[in-house]
């Protein structure tokens, strides 16, 4: 596995690692404390962006948008003890 491919997991550690060990001024603290409804708020949101930046053709803002909605989901999947194991299962279910 490349170092790029290395960070999904990254992301995740220290996302769940905000969750157990809060740090003032965390954004992700943040999204933890106001809860799941503020963190479905979010995923909406940034998948509207990618629809906007997707339709308008732009590669840097779909790009720049689809981290948003990645780490918004991983806020998500850290909120309901998702991990990324269970999420390789099901897309290896998949193929």
């Amino acid at each position: 596995m490349s170092e790029k491919q290395k960070i999904l997991d990254e992301l995740y550690s220290v996302i769940s690692d905000r969750k157990d060990n809060p740090k003032e001024g965390s954004y992700t603290n943040y999204l933890f404390t106001k809860g799941v409804d503020k963190i479905l708020k979010k995923v909406g949101e940034e998948s509207a962006e990618i629809i906007i930046a997707a339709k308008n053709q732009s590669k840097t803002e779909t790009v720049y948008e689809s981290a948003d909605l990645i780490y918004h989901l991983m806020v998500l999947m850290v909120e309901m003890n998702i991990s990324l194991d269970d999420i390789y299962d099901e897309l290896q279910k998949r193929r």
